[in-house]
């Protein structure tokens, strides 16, 4: 979608336009101005920021534009010296006691996009307050010259950090890596052409991890670079055919994670979020609440009521848990698209973090991916998902919502009775053992509508139908 110049908008997660259409250096500027202007608001003359970038096109090009816009006002930057990975950025963030990160990525976004996301002092999402008060300062400004970035790192107003290699070392301290190369278990690593690449096989060793699409590749092969079944059909074979006890895959800028079991089936976030409750409750003895988002897993309830734990729903973005994580005590925060955060890391998604967490559940308690899902299933029952991105006009995207408000919500789905509706964000049918979610992408043309149900056909059925009855094909 065309961004102009007055039209810059952050969605769930940051700004994100189109290379050379709204992704442009004139825009970036401006973009950047702003999260400057409130860094000096806020910090004065002891602000200071962490810039990284992932392996798009031109990410780097991009960051060091970013880079002096901000020193040319007089704040002090810190630049990644190569890509990494957006928690890497978040953890040097909050560790190095600076005031923000920035991460010029657009995550699992096609390959034409690029993206601005900011990162709080803490090291996890700007808060919504904080990115409203950068949006706020967006505007139109006066052509003007900047140093070089080269001249910058000379003079010392900006400084080159391996921030990548720190942020790989610092994982040694927060996970069991010795138990999971003694447990002999394998695993393959789909980078997805992203920021994650390198780092697992570096950490456990390159007999113990087969890499895939681990390469600089800003074309992403025409895939979007988000670890979803549809975009993962090669795991399968590889998994097979290696002898592979998993697969982990990770977004373009690896704060997401998918991950498949022995056989090849996909585990998608809602069973690994259930896992991670259930690891770290019952294995580690964390305690604290679960937050999740609106569209996520209803066996995370579940759960947390069989186990005494307190569950707390937000609206969908990880930057609703991320301030539950900064106000309260959370052992667990996730969300349906694969971002999740646990207890004792970064208030932050963290697609590799969490995949070594997995990996140490396997290892300690012996026992393959696909039979901790099936216990899971056996304590809690299956619960089916489905989900359906459908790409239309904004005029059918109001038409739609328009009709929802106004009739309370379709009132039967695939022959099942809506009991009650929810709008927590977007509009939350509930039927008996099942829901279904529609809700308007912030940015695009685009209606969400995702299902839970008893098994994964009905789910689909229900999505299908509600589009049916909405006049989307």
């Amino acid at each position: 979608m065309s961004q102009s110049r007055s039209t810059i908008k952050f969605g769930t997660d940051g700004w994100r336009a189109i290379i050379g259409d709204g992704f442009t250096l004139d825009n970036l500027e401006r973009v950047a101005r702003a999260t400057g202007e409130w860094l000096l608001d806020e910090y004065g003359a002891s602000a200071s920021v962490v810039i990284g970038y992932d392996t798009r096109f031109r990410g780097r090009d991009f960051a060091e534009h970013t880079t002096v816009v901000l020193a040319s006002m007089g704040i002090r930057v810190v630049c990644g010296d190569e890509f990494a990975p957006t928690p890497a950025i978040s953890w040097a963030t909050t560790h190095f006691g600076h005031c923000a990160g920035i991460v010029i990525t657009a995550s699992h976004n096609p390959p034409e996009y690029n993206g601005f996301k900011i990162k709080g002092h803490f090291g996890g999402s700007a808060l919504p307050e904080m990115v409203a008060n950068v949006e706020s300062r967006i505007k139109d400004f006066e052509p003007q010259e900047y140093p070089l970035f080269s001249n910058l790192l000379q003079n010392g107003s900006a400084e080159l950090l391996p921030i990548k290699q720190l942020y790989t070392e610092y994982l040694r301290t927060v996970v069991d890596l010795d138990l999971i190369r003694q447990s002999g278990i394998t695993i393959v690593h789909d980078a997805m052409y992203g920021a994650g690449q390198g780092i697992l096989s570096y950490l456990l060793g390159s007999d113990r991890v087969i890499e895939r699409r681990c390469s600089v590749n800003p074309g992403f092969d025409g895939i979007p670079p988000e670890p979803i079944e549809r975009n993962l059909n090669l795991l399968r074979a590889d998994i097979v055919e290696n002898g592979a006890d998993a697969a982990i895959a990770n977004d373009g800028d690896a704060d997401r994670i998918g991950m498949a079991d022995e056989h090849g089936n996909y585990v998608d976030s809602h069973r690994l979020l259930a896992l991670l409750v259930d690891y770290l409750h019952t294995d580690k003895g964390l305690t604290g609440s679960v937050v999740k988002t609106f569209s996520t897993t209803d066996m995370l309830d579940k759960m947390c009521a069989a186990l005494g734990i307190s569950l707390e729903t937000t609206a969908i973005g990880f930057k609703y848990i991320g301030d539950k994580i900064l106000k309260g005590d959370v052992m667990v925060g996730g969300e349906e698209s694969g971002g999740m955060a646990v207890k004792g890391h970064i208030p932050e998604r963290d697609g590799i973090f969490i995949g070594l967490v997995i990996l140490e559940m396997m290892a300690r308690r012996g026992k393959q991916l696909s039979s901790l899902v099936a216990d899971l299933h056996e304590a809690y029952g299956y619960h089916g998902y489905f989900r359906i991105d459908a790409h239309t006009t904004e005029a059918q995207k109001e038409t739609v919502l328009v009709l929802l408000k106004e009739k309370g919500g379709l009132k039967k789905i695939s022959g099942l009775l809506v009991q009650s509706l929810e709008t927590t964000d977007g509009y939350k049918h509930r039927m008996e053992n099942a829901w279904l979610l529609i809700r308007p992408s912030g940015t695009e043309p685009v209606l969400r509508v995702y299902a839970e149900a008893e098994s994964e056909e009905l789910a689909e059925r229900m999505v299908i139908d509600a589009l049916s009855q909405l006049g989307i094909s």
